[in-house]
């Protein structure tokens, strides 16, 4: 078999069989290759018309289809599978080949890959990839970080399957060097954590506040989709909330167990956060409100608990409370997104990948879970200054989180007062709070960290570490 195939795919599970045909829809002959001959089979035989396939039965007869420099793409399951897959095709590999993982790894093993490749001569790029199954096949926003060298042997063909945005460019770019895509990845679905987070307290509020029905608040988001909050997330909650349940005529909503699940990279962007002494308290709640949706024996034996008795809207009070809750939603998501391009901004700092946040922002815009019209925005503000610290250090951003903060405070208010839990809402408020504070307590923390354990503390008028001496004439030393 002579190298013809410019591409090539094992794992041969939806994401990968998508893929594949994605890459075969855009004009590369694709080679195909599953540990399972018969899903390969399949593949060719349902979708062989879309394109070139050359399917191979053997790890050897899939290196030998590929063209040099081979690019073989591993679609298996993150973790010890990826690592097999990658010691059964390294040795039938050449100086300059490409290994790609297009997986959900964790950063860190994409960096450890990264290096033992390299020093084999072998190129290993991890890819973050981002739009489920339906962009997989139809244009996902792709992230792939590895040397530029890799980069310029696969980029052309990354660029070809990649969503487009509004105005054509394709939502891929070279991230950085080796785990920065995942990196950029893993803080994506933290960043949809938080935002999923955000629109179910939205609606929770809606409901049991302002009373309104499913339908109701479907109606409401498509509304507020045509504005500022436009984006592929309010676009399908809209949806989810109008759809009706074939079997009860209910809401669907309703008939669905209220326990939400996860697959680890919101928990993985928390973890990482904490080690890089950078606050998501946005993204971690929404973790957490997962965590404690699956805990049905502990919230069935709170249900007793008191709280406070429910004060029912009138009509026009429910439709200003639904504007106040669009502020505050608003306000919120754009606090994530803070947090997340800070989260970037230090893991960057930290490995050395200089990436650059506006680029991140462009990639995002569509194609992926989280693609909304204000990352057009966000874009501009880092073009603008890539040094910018924050996006709230932006003007218009600024401006508008200020507007919104009085409605923001007053929901917030309004849940407390009615007992509806709303973690991100809070937690989105209590950062900016933080972050506009002349003074934290953490003054007094350093005190009593000094009085306990003698860690030292600062002082505000003089340079060095000091130590009181607690007890006695509690003398001041230096540290």
């Amino acid at each position: 078999m002579s190298g013809t195939a410019q591409i090539g795919v094992t794992g041969l599970a939806v994401m990968g069989r998508n893929l594949a045909r994605n890459f075969a829809r855009n004009g590369l002959t694709v080679a195909l290759h599953n540990r399972t001959v018969s899903k390969t089979r399949a593949l060719v035989d349902e979708f062989g018309a879309e394109g070139t396939f050359v399917p191979a039965e053997s790890a050897e007869e899939f290196v030998a289809a590929l063209e040099r420099p081979r690019r073989l793409v591993i679609m298996v399951k993150a973790g010890a599978a990826t690592d097999a897959v990658i010691e059964e095709f390294a040795p039938l590999l050449e100086e300059g080949d490409v290994i790609i993982d297009g997986g959900n790894a964790h950063f860190a093993d994409t960096r450890r890959r990264e290096k033992e490749l390299r020093e084999r001569g072998i190129h290993f790029v991890g890819v973050g990839i981002s739009g489920g199954e339906e962009g997989a096949l139809h244009g996902p926003s792709i992230m792939p970080g590895g040397s530029t060298e890799s980069y310029a042997s696969l980029g052309p063909l990354l660029e070809r399957i990649a969503a487009k945005a509004d105005d054509g460019t394709p939502c891929v770019a070279h991230i950085g060097p080796d785990g920065a895509g995942h990196f950029v990845k893993m803080v994506h679905n933290g960043i949809e954590y938080a935002d999923m987070q955000l629109i179910a307290e939205a609606y929770h509020l809606l409901r049991s506040v302002a009373g309104y029905s499913p339908a109701k608040i479907a109606e409401t988001f498509r509304t507020w989709n045509t504005g500022r909050l436009d984006s592929y997330l309010i676009d399908i909650t809209a949806e989810v909330l109008a759809h009706t349940d074939a079997d009860t005529g209910k809401p669907f909503v309703d008939i669905v167990a209220d326990q939400a699940e996860q697959k680890g990279t919101g928990r993985w962007t928390v973890q990482i956060a904490l080690d890089l002494g950078v606050p998501v308290s946005g993204i971690a709640e929404a973790v957490f409100a997962r965590s404690l949706s699956g805990h049905a024996g502990l919230r069935d034996a709170s249900q007793s608990l008191p709280g406070p008795t429910a004060a029912p809207l009138d009509e026009a009070e429910a439709a200003r409370f639904a504007d106040q809750v669009e502020q505050a939603l608003y306000a919120s998501k754009i606090v994530s997104y803070t947090q997340g391009f800070h989260q970037i901004q230090a893991g960057s700092e930290e490995y050395g990948w200089d990436i650059d946040l506006g680029s991140v922002a462009s990639l995002w815009r569509a194609g992926c879970i989280i693609r909304a019209a204000f990352l057009d925005r966000i874009r501009a503000a880092y073009d603008a200054r890539r040094d910018l610290p924050s996006l709230l250090s932006d003007k218009q951003f600024a401006e508008e989180i200020g507007a919104a903060q009085d409605d923001w405070r007053a929901v917030i208010a309004a849940a407390v007062g009615q007992g509806v839990p709303t973690p991100g809402f809070s937690a989105a408020l209590a950062y900016y709070d933080a972050l506009r504070a002349r003074r934290l307590p953490a003054a007094l923390t350093q005190g009593q960290r000094d009085f306990f354990g003698a860690h030292t503390y600062r002082r505000t008028d003089r340079e060095g570490s000091f130590h009181t001496l607690w007890g006695g004439d509690r003398s001041e030393v230096a540290g």
